[in-house]
């Protein structure tokens, strides 16, 4: 499939998958602004604006993508040597599919491809990871447009013989989910594999607090930018009134939760209305709206998770300078 097939089944997978997705938007976003504290869904942040910001805070305090960059490039060979091209590939969060690209490049010319499914609920993120897979020729490219559970079992259920399945959840992606969710959600993977199947997990590791606020509270100022764009999104897409200008980008460090925290936090006293929610939010001076919470993990932590969920550990590999880790997990026959 070439990148171009790839970006129309995309686009004809918008049309299909969720009924309306602007109503789900409203009633997340009106549900989430009436809790204590406000807060909005992580996953609302990644329209085509916020996937390019997102892709954009590859910034010299934000270690993750390097990081996990460098372990790929290291153990590229090591994470396909049981890829084959009766087998599948499948990424939770294609992002920009740089980090797929280096997997594939790891094969040896001539062997053949396994099929690479990119699961994304961004339409944007998968028409740029189409582009940058388009240079393996012999790459077949399918787009789910969905969510990862619903995009996993679809591509789960499309492989043919007897290949296995390597699924990669990486980008430190599970920091999104709280440590509950986060075993759920690796059972969740487990029990639609079969055996021989692998999970590749990119996780960032918990390191000195100076550190991670800076990588989340950048001096260029983009990680702000991504938080906020959110805000423009609700004014586009449900016809709200937020002043961009009366909030501002908040980070903390929460230790006893392991996880960093960011907050859209109001300036002034304020009502903001959502016209496309049919509601309007009350602010107080200093209120803090709570968007995205960024767990960080031990090494220990994470293969204990993902034994928790089924699975059996087969190597893990940490780059010290941006302490990150890839743990890679098979299931056993």
């Amino acid at each position: 499939m070439s990148a171009v097939t790839a970006m129309r089944e995309a686009k004809r997978a918008a049309a299909v998958v969720g009924a309306d997705p602007v109503s789900a938007l409203a009633h997340d976003v009106a549900e989430g602004l009436a809790a204590h504290p406000k807060r909005l869904p992580t996953k609302y942040h990644y329209d085509t604006l916020g996937s390019q910001l997102f892709e954009a805070i590859e910034l010299p305090w934000y270690t993750i993508t390097r990081g996990e960059r460098a372990l790929l490039e290291r153990h590229a060979a090591a994470i396909m040597s049981e890829v084959g091209p009766a087998g599948a590939l499948v990424e939770l969060g294609s992002g920009s599919g740089a980090k797929l690209s280096v997997l594939l490049s790891a094969l040896a010319p001539g062997e053949g491809s396994p099929c690479v499914h990119l699961v994304d609920i961004s339409a944007a993120a998968l028409e740029l990871s189409a582009l940058t897979l388009s240079k393996h020729a012999a790459v077949t490219v399918v787009a789910h447009q969905s969510t990862y559970e619903t995009g996993l079992q679809r591509a789960l259920d499309q492989r043919h013989g007897p290949g296995a399945a390597l699924i990669l959840f990486l980008g430190s992606n599970i920091g999104n989910l709280s440590p509950e969710d986060a075993r759920r959600f690796l059972q969740d993977i487990h029990t639609r594999c079969r055996p021989g199947d692998r999970l590749l997990l990119g996780a960032d590791l918990v390191k000195p607090e100076p550190d991670l606020l800076l990588a989340y509270d950048d001096p260029l100022g983009v990680t702000a930018a991504f938080n906020k764009n959110v805000l423009a999104r609700l004014n586009r897409d449900l016809d709200a009134d937020f002043d961009l200008g009366q909030f501002d980008h908040r980070v903390v460090w929460n230790a006893d939760a392991s996880r960093v925290e960011s907050y859209l936090e109001s300036q002034v006293e304020q009502v903001v209305c959502l016209t496309g929610a049919g509601c309007c939010v009350r602010f107080a001076e200093g209120e803090r709206i709570w968007t995205e919470s960024s767990y960080k993990y031990e090494p220990g932590t994470l293969i204990e998770m993902g034994e928790w969920a089924g699975f059996v550990r087969q190597a893990q590999w940490i780059e010290t300078d941006s302490q990150f880790a890839l743990t890679l997990f098979h299931v056993p026959h």
